[in-house]
């Protein structure tokens, strides 16, 4: 084999150095999500050019995900060191020519290889400390899926708080449409070569066999802090609309190109 190897930097020989391997990828986890309204002129003002604001203006959500990823030889289920991962992002309710779609303008990961991935796909990742209750089948130190159980969530970030968000359930529910809507993102890159143009690409991402389960709803909490640094804090909720608690799974497999400008 002639030359260096590998998906994502770095390239090696063989190509087993790169942090990231090539789809497609299959995800499985846990999620966390609180449906709540937030101010439609903010909304707006996050949207890029060629997507509006939903249906619902200023509806939005806050999720909180307890990812296994891995590829089809499922090698990284044998090495959970490069399979798992913790997430929060926020959904923006918005359509592309008129088909509802969802725009995630904040996300933060706590693994190296989620962040680069993400990065590819034009999810505008970070690193933070994410913490999710965790569901297990038995014991006093774990809630159940029943009615009055409580989950939480919680986001920082360069040593600050920045989310908190709990959940009392209530009772088994449908999906919440937020949770499935396709996802639209800005691909960017920076010219290093001043002569040359960025690389800006709207895209909407390619993902199969979706599936969601043990879906429940229930009451919410949910708070944004202010940071010097982040301006999650311009998209707080002005009303609460409910709080999921459900299984997740789909593939990514690549995506589509929208517009060639994404911003």
């Amino acid at each position: 084999m002639n030359g260096l190897q590998g998906y994502t930097l770095p390239f090696s020989p063989t190509g087993n150095s790169s942090l990231v391997p090539p789809p497609p990828w299959h995800f499985s986890g846990d999620v966390l999500m609180v449906e709540y309204r937030t101010d439609p002129e903010a909304v707006k003002a996050f949207l890029p050019e060629g997507l509006e604001p939903g249906e619902d203006p200023g509806r939005a959500a806050a999720i909180f995900g307890d990812w296994q990823s891995a590829t089809d030889d499922g090698s990284e289920l044998l090495d959970p060191v490069r399979s798992q991962y913790k997430e929060f992002y926020v959904a923006l309710s918005c359509t592309w020519q008129g088909k509802p779609m969802v725009r995630s303008p904040f996300c933060w990961v706590d693994r190296d290889f989620s962040l680069v991935r993400g990065l590819i796909q034009g999810y505008p990742k970070k690193l933070g400390s994410i913490w999710i209750t965790k569901q297990f089948a038995v014991g006093r130190a774990t809630p159940g899926l029943a009615p009055g159980e409580r989950f939480a969530g919680s986001l920082a970030a360069g040593d600050r708080r920045l989310v908190e968000a709990r959940i009392t359930l209530e009772s088994p529910a449908e999906a919440p449409a937020l949770a499935s809507a396709p996802l639209v993102h800005t691909r960017h890159f920076p010219a290093w070569d001043q002569s040359e143009s960025d690389l800006t690409e709207l895209v909407t991402g390619g993902s199969e066999d979706l599936r969601i389960a043990n879906v429940w709803r229930g009451d919410a909490e949910l708070e944004f802090f202010d940071s010097p640094y982040e301006e999650l804090s311009l998209l707080a909720p002005v009303e609460i609309l409910a709080g999921y608690r459900f299984s997740f799974a789909e593939t990514i497999t690549g995506g589509r190109l929208l517009a060639r400008n994404g911003r």
